[in-house]
């Protein structure tokens, strides 16, 4: 069931569907504002109950700069009728973002630092993952028991033709690093008959100098009273993906290529 959900001068576009214990939606709108609602010159103040989104993403995440654009409205919710609950945030993705270190440094990430005009003195010595590099891997409740497990994913059963009851794909953040690539985190949602999959995925593509993508998989089966968890971390320099130039933007196409350097599967539990 579809519907508008408006808030001041902005609507949100929203969605749900019952899926047998679940309550699957999501939310959808415009990125977070860069300026201040007080002006370009000012700030709300830190404990201001209301102070503006934009105040409240950088006192909240105390990173130098936020991505150029931020859906900070946007989000997936996953809720069980017995109190279990999953969600997938910009603010929890950008809150992995590193602010202690800076572990890419390349030509174009000087550049990249000095078109953020408003940036400090304090700012230009503090260590900062200039390409928004992000582990997350959603948001869970303590309803939620994960355990590890060796079973993978049925990739046959997901390759299986099956209709689609739901879908949806949501950007969480997005920065193209200056013109010289793109990070990216987004998610995506599809719910069968025989049950739901989840795709949460953090892409990073410095051109000419390497590719990277975190990426969660989850699927739950309706004859399951568990979720299989997947999380995979690939990457690899450009240098060695020549054979791929062609898929550089095409991350669907690009996993194909990467290696694999870290890989955890779980059982989530919710009953």
């Amino acid at each position: 069931m579809s519907e508008e959900c408006f808030v001041p001068r902005l609507p949100v576009d929203c969605e749900s569907t019952r899926f047998h214990d679940w309550t699957i939606s999501y939310e959808k709108s415009h990125i977070l504002k860069s300026i201040c609602k007080l002006g370009s010159t000012k700030c709300c103040e830190e404990n201001d109950a209301n102070r503006c989104d934009l105040c409240n993403y950088q006192y909240s995440l105390e990173l130098p700069h936020l991505p150029d654009m931020v859906f900070h409205k946007n989000k997936l919710v996953l809720q069980h009728k017995d109190g279990a609950l999953m969600e997938f945030k910009p603010m929890d993705a950008l809150a992995m973002v590193s602010n202690g270190k800076q572990p890419l440094e390349v030509a174009c990430a000087q550049e990249w630092r000095e078109t953020r005009p408003e940036q400090t003195t304090k700012e230009k010595f503090k260590p900062f993952d200039w390409t928004f590099t992000s582990t997350y891997q959603g948001t869970m409740n303590e309803k939620i028991r994960a355990e590890p497990t060796e079973q993978t994913l049925n990739k046959f059963k997901l390759m299986q033709r099956e209709n689609i009851i739901f879908y949806h794909d949501l950007t969480l953040y997005e920065d193209e690093l200056h013109d010289h690539g793109i990070s990216v985190m987004s998610v995506r949602i599809r719910v069968m008959p025989s049950g739901f999959f989840i795709l949460l995925r953090q892409f990073l593509r410095v051109d000419d100098v390497l590719i990277r993508m975190h990426d969660t998989r989850f699927h739950h089966e309706i004859e399951n009273d568990y979720i299989l968890k997947e999380y995979i971390h690939r990457e690899a320099p450009c240098s060695e993906l020549q054979n791929s130039v062609a898929f550089w933007t095409s991350p669907d196409e690009m996993q194909n290529y990467l290696p694999v350097k870290t890989k955890e599967l779980q059982k989530l539990f919710y009953k």
